[in-house]
C-alpha cells in the first residue's frame, strides 16, 4: 500500500503492512456485520490517548446534542471500538448502521449511503508517531466525529437529509455546491450555545488541535448560500467557520436547504 509522502506512516514498513491487512479485511465486508479487528496494544494506546483528550475538550466545545449522542453510544475508553458493536448500538438508538470500507470511497458513494442510514467507515488507526493528527479519515475520526453524532436523533436526521440531497445533485457542479455546505456544517459547523461557541462538526470534534484553535478562525454568520460557493483547504486548519445562533436554527435552516436542494 502506497501512501502520500506527507503521510506520517509512508516510510514505516510495519505500519504499511498492518494498514494493508486491515484494509483487506474491510474490503471483504459487503454490507453485513463488519469483520472484527484484533487491534494491537499500540493501536489501543493511540485510541486511549486521543479519545481521552477529546472527551475532555468536548465538555466545553461540543454541542449538547452531540454530547448526549456520545453518552448514549458509549464508545469504549480503553480499546479501539469494533464497528460491529458501534453499528448494533446505532441501530438501537437511531436506526443507522455502519459498513466497513478499506479506505476513501467515491464522493457520491459516501454521501449516497447516508440516504439509506448507512455510514461508510474505515477501520485502520492513524500512525502512532503523531496521535493527534491524521491526513485522512481513520477509525478515530469516523467513530468519535461521526458515529457519536449519528447516535443523536437530530444530527442523525440531518445526515439522512444530506444523503438524500446528494442523490439529487445531477451534475458535478451541483455536487460541489452540496459538498461545500456539508463541509461547513456537518464537518465544521459552529453554534452559539451555553454562552460560547460550540461545534457539531465531525471534522472539528475529532481534531484535538483544531478544537484548541477555534479562536484563530474567522467566524462568520450562518449563511448556507455563501457556504455553497466558498473554497476550503482540507490540508490545513479551517480559516473560516460559520456559526448559527442556536442548534435549533441549524436544524431548521439546514433541513430546509437539504430538502429543497
Amino acid at each position: 500500500m502506497e501512501l502520500p509522502s506527507e503521510h506520517p506512516g509512508c516510510s514505516d514498513p510495519d505500519y504499511l503492512v498492518r494498514r494493508g491487512h486491515i484494509a483487506s479485511v474491510s474490503a471483504t465486508h459487503q454490507g453485513g456485520v463488519p469483520e472484527r479487528i484484533d487491534y494491537t496494544d499500540g493501536e489501543n494506546q493511540v485510541w486511549r490517548t486521543v479519545s481521552d483528550a477529546l472527551r475532555r475538550l468536548h465538555a466545553t466545545t461540543a454541542t449538547r446534542d452531540y454530547r448526549l449522542g456520545a453518552a448514549a453510544l458509549g464508545l469504549p475508553t480503553d480499546v479501539v471500538p469494533q464497528l460491529a458493536d458501534v453499528s448494533a448500538r446505532l441501530g438501537e438508538l437511531t436506526g443507522w448502521s455502519v459498513r466497513a470500507v478499506p479506505g476513501l470511497v467515491p464522493t457520491r458513494e459516501f454521501y449516497g449511503a447516508l440516504a439509506e442510514r448507512t455510514f461508510l467507515s474505515t477501520q485502520y488507526v492513524r500512525h502512532p508517531s503523531v496521535p493527534f493528527y491524521t491526513p485522512e479519515p481513520d477509525i478515530i475520526h469516523e467513530v468519535i466525529g461521526h458515529t457519536n453524532s449519528l447516535a443523536a436523533p437530530r444530527l442523525a436526521r440531518l445526515y439522512e437529509l444530506a444523503g438524500q440531497a446528494s442523490r439529487r445533485a445531477t451534475d458535478d457542479e451541483a455536487l460541489e455546491r452540496f459538498s461545500k455546505v456539508f463541509w461547513f456544517t456537518m464537518e465544521f459547523g459552529l453554534v452559539r450555545e451555553d454562552g460560547g461557541l460550540r461545534t457539531y462538526g465531525a471534522g472539528l470534534l475529532s481534531s484535538f488541535g483544531e478544537l484548541q484553535s477555534l479562536g484563530d478562525a474567522e467566524v462568520r454568520p450562518f449563511d448556507l448560500e455563501e457556504m455553497s460557493t466558498r473554497e476550503y483547504d482540507i490540508a490545513h486548519y479551517q480559516r473560516t467557520l460559520y456559526a448559527a445562533d442556536s442548534f435549533d436554527d441549524v436544524v431548521t435552516n439546514l433541513s430546509d436547504w437539504f430538502e429543497a436542494f
